[in-house]
């Protein structure tokens, strides 16, 4: 679903001077507003819950634990038990996550994305990379920054076990063609080098990926590795 109007960001950030820095530039930017901050994950979750902001803007060295169940709580919160007995309780809310992440933070992105992230940038990104990708993500897109797809590939390959997940249904769904689509994507193949594997034409790689996409319930290709490493369609590398 396409968000339109003005996008509201909850800021996540323990050094002060960025969610200053943060907080003024997207006060700037048409079409962005600071809903609130927050310096930790606790934070993250009650502000998020109170002020129900667009895209909650995390800082990637909240990773590890704290910051995976961060990510998890917000993208999958416990349903709102009723003020009034007898009447519905408020809608639970869900707001898109976009974390910007150290260099060298790839194994924990990937985390990240298993948790419910959905989007990545590098936290060295210019401005207008950044408030292009807050939209997107409120739109209910992926963005992950160019290059860090591959490296996620490689960082879960290093992985030697990855926890199998309720998902294998998605993959009956798929064509003989397009789990063939799917394993080149998961090994870090372009278009193209799909297409010359196939040998058939750029645009129908497209659409095999498109297809693929929908049918397992991805956003991103990114999304689409993490499916296939996690139905065992692909191994990681001992």
């Amino acid at each position: 679903m396409e968000k339109t109007g003005t996008v509201s960001v909850l800021v996540v950030n323990g050094q002060s001077l960025q969610r200053l820095a943060l907080r003024m530039l997207l006060t700037a930017e048409p079409g962005l507003t600071v809903a609130g901050e927050a310096t930790d994950g606790d934070g993250a979750i009650r502000a998020s819950a109170e002020l129900r902001p667009d895209v909650v803007l995390m800082d990637g060295r909240l990773s590890g634990a704290a910051g995976t169940e961060t990510i998890r709580r917000l993208t999958h919160p416990a349903p709102r038990t009723p003020r009034v007995p007898g009447f519905p309780a408020e809608e639970t809310h869900v707001p898109r996550v976009l974390v910007l992440t150290p260099a060298g933070q790839e194994a924990a992105a990937w985390t990240a994305l298993r948790a419910g992230a959905g989007g990545f940038l590098l936290d060295d990104a210019d401005p207008a990379e950044l408030t292009a990708a807050i939209r997107v993500v409120a739109s209910g897109q992926a963005v992950i920054t160019p290059g860090l797809t591959r490296a996620l590939i490689d960082a879960v390959r290093e992985q030697h076990t990855v926890r199998p997940l309720p998902r294998v249904a998605g993959l009956g769904a798929l064509t003989g063609r397009e789990r063939d689509v799917l394993v080149a994507v998961a090994s870090g193949w372009s278009n193209a080098e799909i297409a010359q594997w196939l040998s058939i034409a750029p645009t129908t790689v497209k659409t095999h990926v498109s297809n693929v996409l929908a049918k397992i319930g991805a956003r991103a290709r990114v999304q689409a590795v993490a499916f296939a490493y996690e139905t065992g369609l692909i191994r990681p590398a001992a």
